[in-house]
């Protein structure tokens, strides 16, 4: 693959049918693409867990995915109330999900966690009344 593949999603706020659309888009194009399997999960699970905390947390947001030959990376980014603390919102069962998001099953404080996880790359720059953006970077096993 000489040139990277860009998709473009938007995440729609308060909206828990829709969200995992992107991931999923995502996953089939890359499996269209031939690409590990283990490449494939990773990336679906990181974008998952960020796209459920852009609907929780941020009332949606924007994806932007790179899919290149050496790694796919994604970019996303929400106008949100920011994160005050971004060490202890990586901290495993830290959550600020409230209770109607809880009750549905989300919000157990895995999300970031997770992201960072499945990633070899993980950034969060956040500014607290303003938003958030997470870049994250899953690298493609060259044969």
């Amino acid at each position: 693959m000489s040139q990277k593949i860009i998709m473009n999603f938007t995440v729609p706020g308060d909206d828990f049918t829709r969200a995992g659309e992107a991931s999923s888009a995502v996953k089939r194009a890359l499996k269209q693409l031939g690409l590990n399997s283990d490449v494939i999960r990773r990336v679906a699970i990181a974008m998952y867990e960020g796209e459920i905390n852009m609907v929780i947390h941020a009332n949606g947001g924007e994806i932007v995915v790179e899919i290149g030959s050496d790694d796919v990376q994604m970019i996303l980014t929400d106008h949100g109330p920011g994160i005050q603390d971004i060490a202890l919102a990586m901290r495993e069962g830290y959550s600020t999900a409230p209770d109607e998001v809880r009750n549905l099953g989300f919000g157990a404080g895995m999300g970031l966690p997770n992201m960072k996880k499945y990633t070899d790359e993980m950034t969060i720059d956040s500014i607290v009344g303003q938003g958030t953006t997470v870049r994250m970077v899953v690298r493609v096993p060259q044969s």
